[in-house]
């Protein structure tokens, strides 16, 4: 006996409709990463923070939202991803007017954080919301393809959004511009959005939520600040209690009947690779976001305005990417183009190592944008391979995971990346300065490239250009074996792919529309009780 398998129902014009309220979150979440790059003169000038204050400032942010990724994808697969998404439009709304007129830099940072809090409630659960908003994998793939394009895209606007904002109004006024999205989400999603939700999802396990928390906060930050700061004790302990209390998360998923994480996840094919295949994606895409800012800035001598503008070049070359890769993938097996992707970053990365202190800018935002088209690529269709792997009913935690893996591999590019660009150019520079220099002078323009452009105006002129000249070059050695390391990255993620994704499909064995549909639940019958199930 043949069974026949009815195709899965299309998404029909009231899902793209509320396919496109859900980017206004994604797009505002992703922007608040990088909006404050403007403005720190201003609230430096106003709030008088201390220098711990202003690293908290920025900080805040990225940490809450990274640690509690986890524990909201989860939350949001037991109350209704629906439900989850305006409770956190509603906090990210209200502290985002909170922000906006803070008087102290401790207001500040707690409205930050807030805002972190939403960001973490809002991300998974408009990844996990798609996922369950179309059934077809064809139209699934080119939603993915633009969410993973409305991520990447609000990170790069976030910078040049705040400096047009902060030439015409106070720095408030950057906060402010997310409260009408949010009171619009807070409308139209009732209307437009499914509910979704996990009836057997089990009570919310507290524990495991701190316990999450208490692995991830640490090593992020720990990593973090290695990049910022260097190795010190204090860092490596940070990231070695966060591996234990890790440990201890994974035994008590592995040992309760209601998981947060149910590990059998990690057994489905394709998921854990395409997870590791992420995490060495953003590993490149965001550690060697740093030396194209401070290229445009401190080797060719733009404003950060200008500098912003030219960066949004890659991310406007590279807008057709992800949808266009998603429509491929209905003809071309996913490991494949995926291997392909990590290949065309390869070719960006060996642009990159022939860019001098003298070459053009378009050689550098070619280079820019050819790697960013590779990842962008693999990222997307990575992504549609997790929400696949796993069961619909698990998309919240599935879509947390994915973003975890993001914010890990982009701490750990920071950190490494920028470790390695920090070694040779402080190697470099030193057979570059020329002799004579004050000590002080001398160790402040070897530490970083902005020092020894703010020692160089200090001195004469023939002696300040030849510090420039040294730094340069030094920090363009520093680029070139930064690139290097990238393409040892992106070879051993198309490895990784092809090894571990081949044969996988983006429709898991049991993303079947009536499993999907049997967890629906229309909003006028989710009811409070749905927390403790």
């Amino acid at each position: 006996m043949t069974v026949t398998t009815a195709p899965a129902p299309r998404a029909g014009r009231r899902e793209w409709i509320g396919f496109t309220v859900l980017m206004l979150p994604l797009l505002l979440v992703s922007m608040d990463v990088s909006v404050l790059y403007f403005a720190v003169p201003f609230i430096s000038e106003e709030l008088r923070p201390t220098g711990t204050q202003q690293l908290w400032i920025f900080d805040i942010y990225g940490f809450v939202l990274a640690g509690l990724l986890i524990t909201m994808g989860a939350l949001g697969d037991r109350i209704g991803r629906r439900r989850l998404l305006l409770f956190g439009a509603a906090a990210f709304g209200a502290a985002s007017l909170l922000a906006a007129y803070a008087d102290s830099a401790a207001t500040l940072i707690a409205a930050r954080a807030v805002l972190g809090v939403g960001g973490a409630t809002l991300m998974p659960s408009t990844l996990a919301l798609v996922r369950n908003m179309f059934h077809d994998a064809k139209q699934r793939g080119t939603a993915i393809g633009i969410w993973t394009a409305t991520l990447t895209g609000g990170i790069a606007i976030g910078p040049v959004l705040s400096g047009v904002l902060l030439e015409h109004f106070w720095w408030g006024s950057i906060f402010l511009i997310n409260i009408p999205a949010m009171v619009l989400l807070l409308l139209l999603a009732p209307i437009l959005v499914p509910e979704f939700r996990n009836p057997g999802a089990g009570r919310f396990d507290l524990v495991s939520a701190l316990l999450s928390l208490g692995a991830l906060l640490p090593v992020i930050y720990g990593i973090k600040e290695m990049a910022r700061a260097g190795v010190s004790l204090p860092r490596v302990l940070a990231i070695v209690a966060g591996l234990l209390v890790g440990a201890l998360f994974l035994h008590r998923q592995r040992t309760r009947a209601y998981p947060m994480i149910d590990l059998a996840l990690f057994r489905r094919r394709g998921f854990a690779g395409s997870l590791a295949v992420n995490l060495l994606a953003m590993f490149a895409l965001v550690g060697f976001a740093i030396f194209t800012t401070q290229y445009l800035q401190l080797v060719l001598g733009l404003s950060p305005l200008r500098a912003a503008l030219w960066s949004l070049v890659p991310s406007l070359a590279v807008g057709g990417i992800a949808p266009a890769a998603a429509a491929l993938a209905q003809r071309v097996e996913r490991a494949y183009l995926i291997g392909t992707g990590f290949g065309i970053a390869v070719l960006g990365f060996v642009v990159l190592t022939r860019v001098t202190p003298e070459s053009p800018l378009w050689l550098l935002l070619l280079g820019a944008s050819i790697y960013a088209a590779g990842l962008v690529m693999v990222m997307s269709l990575v992504t549609e391979l997790v929400l696949g792997a796993a069961p619909p009913e698990q998309a919240g935690v599935a879509s947390a995971l994915t973003e975890s893996s993001s914010e890990l591999g982009g701490a750990l590019g920071m950190a490494i990346l920028g470790s390695v660009g920090a070694t040779v150019y402080r190697r470099e520079v030193l057979d570059g300065l020329p002799a004579g220099m004050p000590a002080d002078a001398r160790d402040a323009a070897r530490e970083t490239l902005g020092g020894a452009l703010a020692v160089a105006e200090g001195l004469p002129a023939d002696l300040g250009d030849a510090v420039l000249h040294a730094a340069r070059l030094a920090f363009a050695d520093g680029l070139h074996l930064a690139a290097i390391a990238a393409t040892v990255a992106m070879l051993l993620g198309a490895v990784t792919a092809l090894a571990t994704l081949r044969g996988t499909a983006s429709k898991g064995p049991l993303s079947t529309p009536e499993a999907e549909q049997g967890a629906l639940v229309d909003a006028s019958s989710s009811d409070d009780s749905s927390v403790s199930r």
